[in-house]
């Protein structure tokens, strides 16, 4: 019996009526991870699983005293900020010492939030400008993409909590593309994120151009159907090829998929709009906490179904006067950064700290509780780094930044640890190394002093 034509490659689709479906972690695609890893393909691992990186910034510096763990190596003891993450304790690693000196002023004076945000994953100082004749770098991100974006079928992801701005005057003189972008294809040219998680949602899973997209959106919309009614037929004739194993597994993942699905109508109903053509609107849902999370399923399904094996997540953009009334901070997130030593400023930076460090929390769990192609989970086959480009909001520093390397990389880091690296360690070495996990070769970036050694 001939194999249905979605187990003929790894990133197999269930497809119907302008809808496509990637196909989750199945037994059946084992004997082609074999053969992928006796070739190590570009953004595998070992095992020949894909390798997925991934990018999240936090604004505003951190409450350093709360932040710093104690001790080193895989003995350390976690400071308060990290409680959300004790079960994840060997998942990840803290690292000190890390700076981006190019978001330092330089001579160009104010402006860090809009150098920070720019600088963090370009390690290239920003030209001073509100006009369009903006200049940064090509972001690690998008390094990678550009060499290893071809094995998906997007090359990155890039998602924002906050709204898109590419002009105008944002930070001191600095054009608000610095401020409100990651990810830079080019010098002249960021990466716009996407915000609505509807329109997430509709990238990954749709087919076709953006007119086929569009239309057959709107026959879906109009059926009030599910994507998933669409590819019904295709997933019914798969299931006769498949295990008992494979078949849960698709039916726990199509569920999934559906889980997803009324999730953002119901967060569509309380604002967003149902139309991934029309842009999201200046205001977000009701729930911060919501809308991170929501985007993080994004993630996840986009690593869970190979659509990708990169991505970038702004959970806010340096400078954000964000309040948090719903963990009792109701004074803007900026204001309170330039704390002065004011114990109650410190005190509620901490919390806002805290609230983030839980949706990292969040986001690792969905991974790690995800199966992966391997058998192993997606947190082990992922590097994701969470942090920020300021440390002290009160200084402005660029360096000693507060950085955590989530993921096992395929096996290729060891987590669990602080690694203390002393002082003036570019990040650009991190990238660098993890550049060198996908597979590209690349002997400088940025500012970088060399690739990160394996300790």
């Amino acid at each position: 019996m001939s194999l249905h034509p979605s187990l003929t490659s790894r990133r197999g689709f269930l497809r119907g009526l302008g809808a496509a479906v990637s196909l989750p972690a199945l037994d059946v695609f084992r004997p082609l991870m074999a053969a992928e890893a006796g070739r190590r393909a570009l953004a595998t691992t070992a095992s020949g699983a894909p390798l997925r990186m991934a990018y999240l910034y936090i604004p505003n510096g951190v409450n350093l005293e709360h932040w710093r763990p104690n001790g080193s190596t895989s003995g350390y003891k976690m400071g308060p900020t990290f409680k959300p993450m004790e079960a994840h304790r060997n998942d990840f690693q803290i690292y000190t010492g890390f700076e981006q000196k190019f978001a330092a002023a330089g001579g160009d004076g104010p402006g860090d939030h809009a150098r920070g945000v720019a600088t963090f994953l370009t390690s290239s100082r920003a030209r001073k400008t509100a006009g369009s004749d903006i200049n940064l770098g090509i972001s690690i991100d998008q390094v990678a993409a550009k060499a290893v974006g071809n094995q998906t079928r997007l090359p990155s992801l890039e998602l924002s909590a906050d709204g898109v701005r590419k002009s105008g005057a944002c930070d001191s003189g600095y054009s608000c593309a610095y401020q409100f972008n990651l990810s830079w294809r080019s010098e002249n040219q960021p990466m716009t994120p996407e915000s609505n998680p509807r329109a997430v949602f509709e990238r990954l899973f749709g087919a076709g151009d953006s007119k086929e997209r569009a239309e057959s959106l709107g026959r879906r919309h109009a059926a009030k159907k599910s994507m998933l009614d669409f590819i019904e037929h295709d997933a019914k004739a798969l299931h006769r090829h498949l295990g008992r194993s494979d078949r849960q597994k698709l039916d726990e993942y199509l569920t999934g998929v559906r889980e997803i699905e009324k999730q953002i109508e119901k967060t569509e109903a309380m604002g967003l709009p149902p139309d991934p053509g029309v842009a999201a609107p200046k205001g977000k849902p009701d729930s911060y906490e919501g809308h991170l999370r929501l985007l993080m399923d994004m993630m996840v399904l986009a690593f869970k179904t190979d659509s990708t094996r990169i991505s970038t997540l702004m959970l806010a953009h340096d400078g954000s006067n964000r309040s948090f009334k719903e963990i009792g901070v109701s004074d803007g997130h900026h204001n309170i950064s330039h704390h002065q030593g004011k114990k109650d400023n410190l005190e509620k930076i901490a919390k806002i700290d805290h609230f983030y460090m839980e949706q990292l929390a969040y986001f690792l769990d969905k991974l790690k509780k995800t199966e992966d192609v391997d058998g192993k989970s997606l947190l082990h086959n992922s590097m994701i780094v969470y942090g920020g480009c300021i440390a002290d909001g009160n200084r402005h520093n660029h360096d000693d930044l507060p950085i955590v390397l989530a993921g096992h990389g395929g096996g290729a880091f060891k987590p669990g640890r602080h690694v203390d690296l002393g002082e003036n360690v570019p990040m650009a070495n991190l990238y660098l190394r993890m550049l060198e996990e996908m597979g590209v070769n690349e002997k400088r970036f940025g500012d970088s002093s060399g690739v990160l050694k394996k300790v």
